[in-house]
């Protein structure tokens, strides 16, 4: 390719903006970077994940997915107990750690039931 390309933005289908966004910022820990009203149909919502050059749109009226469509999200963290620990802490409903060749993981799901998972790496290669 001729130029760089880098997913910045990934669409989360949600029911409730403002419950979701409640959930991601006050439980998840995400950080709230805009919340604009565009139109009586149309709400934009970007939430950003500490440390992370990718965020997530909460929209109404935007796109066809319906709530909770979505699976296999994955943020990347040092220490899978650790950010167990912290979500459970927060009131996230989120799963052991499961131990997998190629890393751990912790899995949960928001209000509508979009899956993530955090993995933290057992290694790197080059």
């Amino acid at each position: 390719m001729a130029s760089d390309m880098r997913i910045e933005l990934v669409q989360v289908p949600v029911s409730d903006i403002d419950q979701a966004k409640a959930f991601y910022v006050e439980k998840v820990g995400f950080n709230a970077d805009h919340d604009h009203q565009v139109s009586d149909e149309l709400r934009f919502v970007q939430l950003t994940p500490p440390g992370s050059a990718c965020s997530i749109a909460l929209t109404s009226g935007a796109h066809h997915m319906p709530p909770g469509s979505i699976e296999g999200l994955q943020m990347v963290v040092d220490d899978a107990e650790a950010s167990r620990k912290e979500l459970a802490e927060r009131g996230v409903d989120v799963s052991e750690v499961q131990e997998f060749p190629w890393g751990s993981f912790v899995f949960f799901q928001d209000p509508d039931g979009n899956g993530w998972a955090l993995q933290a790496l057992t290694h790197r290669t080059a």
